[in-house]
Parts: C-alpha cells; sequence; structure tokens
C-alpha cells in the first residue's frame, strides 16, 4: 500500500517540493536573526497548512466520487482544465524568464524575511502552503491519485501523511540540515538558495509541464472509461 502509494503521489508531492519560493524562503529564515525557532515555525506552518489543504480535498473527491455520474463526468473534465492551465502556465514561465543579464526580482515578503520573527516565520508557512493556487491544482490531483488507491479511511489517512512528507521533503530537510550541521549548514543552503534564485523559472516550468501532463493524461483516461 506506501509503495504504491508513493508511485501515485510522487509527481504531485515533488512538484511542491521543488518549488523555488519555499526554499527560497526556508534559507532565508534559517539565515536569520531568529534562524532555528523561526525555521522551526515556517516548517511547522507549512506541515499544518498542506495536511489540512489535503485533507480538505480528500473529502470534496471522495464525496464526488461518490456522486451520480455527472458529477464524475465533471471532475474529470476539470482535470482536463486544470492539465491545460498548468501546462499554459508552464509556456509562460518558459517565455518570461529572465535572461542571463535580468536582475531577478523577488517578492517585497521574501526581502523582509530577514527581521521576520517566529510568528511572523509560522503566517509565512501556513500562507505558502495554504493558499497557493498552484498548491491547490497539484493537491487536487494527488487527492484524485489517493481517492482512486484508498479503500479505507485509514488508506487515506496514510496516503496523505506520504504525500505530505514528501512535498515537505524540502523544507524540512533544509530545517534538519541546518540543525545537525550548525553554521557548516550555512554555505550548502546558501548554494541552494542562490541555484533557486537563478533557475526559478526554468525549474517552475519543468515542474508545471510534467504535472499539467499527468493530470491532463489522467483526466482524458478517465473520460475515455
Amino acid at each position: 500500500m506506501v509503495l504504491r502509494t508513493v508511485g501515485e503521489v510522487l509527481p504531485a508531492a515533488l512538484a511542491i517540493a521543488l518549488s523555488p519560493f519555499p526554499v527560497i524562503a526556508i534559507v532565508l529564515l534559517l539565515g536569520s536573526a531568529h534562524g532555528r525557532r523561526n525555521g522551526v515555525a515556517f516548517a511547522f506552518g507549512w506541515v499544518v497548512a498542506l495536511s489540512a489543504l489535503m485533507a480538505a480535498v480528500v473529502l470534496l473527491m471522495n464525496g464526488t466520487d461518490e456522486a451520480d455520474g455527472t458529477s464524475a463526468a465533471l471532475f474529470d473534465w476539470g482535470r482536463v482544465v486544470v492539465g491545460l492551465l498548468l501546462i499554459g502556465l508552464a509556456v509562460k514561465k518558459w517565455r518570461g524568464r529572465p535572461r542571463s543579464s535580468d536582475e531577478v526580482v523577488l517578492p517585497g515578503w521574501i526581502t523582509a524575511i530577514d527581521t521576520a520573527t517566529p510568528a511572523r516565520s509560522l503566517v509565512i508557512g501556513l500562507a505558502l502552503a495554504g493558499i497557493n493556487p498552484k498548491h491547490l491544482a497539484i493537491a487536487a490531483s494527488a487527492a484524485a491519485s489517493i481517492t482512486d488507491i484508498s479503500t479505507t479511511r485509514d488508506d487515506a489517512v496514510i496516503a496523505i501523511i506520504v504525500f505530505v512528507v514528501l512535498a515537505s521533503s524540502s523544507v524540512l530537510g533544509a530545517v534538519l540540515f541546518h540543525a545537525v550541521g550548525g553554521q557548516r549548514a550555512a554555505a550548502p543552503l546558501e548554494s541552494v538558495k542562490q541555484f533557486m534564485l537563478a533557475n526559478n523559472a526554468v525549474i517552475m516550468m519543468v515542474v508545471l509541464l510534467v504535472l499539467g501532463a499527468k493530470i491532463l493524461g489522467d483526466g482524458l483516461g478517465a473520460i475515455s472509461t
């Protein structure tokens, strides 16, 4: 069951784990004045929000799965639309990617992270995981897979836990690496941050393209059966 769950939710989980902004945020928070507390607070908010989002979407999908044929068909067509939108967004990311001479412009909340408190770090974690439209689309894809493979409530809970752990691996990994490595972890984490900054558009393009293709294929496959 666990191995099958990992296989089904891995693409969606990696799409979240490889999102550049959460990685950039956690590295900056770990390097701030209250680094360890900020990092733990951010990670806690991230895991709580992502878990709540997944639980809510899985419950909604279960309701749809038990509904009449029309509702199920609408949901399958919805997956097709979401897949096409993600592919379109991937193309937009690629066409709008900064050239080598362009300066990378960061959101204002990232530039203000150096002065963040643990409470603010918690809020940032909650917001990044819970109210991101891309995460909602990704959660819907993962929830559809979980609904397909789960035969009991316990199976669904295990699947959600597996997804959240995989999707949070980059954030939790950075916190753990910082806790174990201390000052020695600063340089490797900074290298990861710089890589994410420099390749943000390309990373997101690949993630959105792969995930969009999977959701589109799942939707078309469900419609054709």
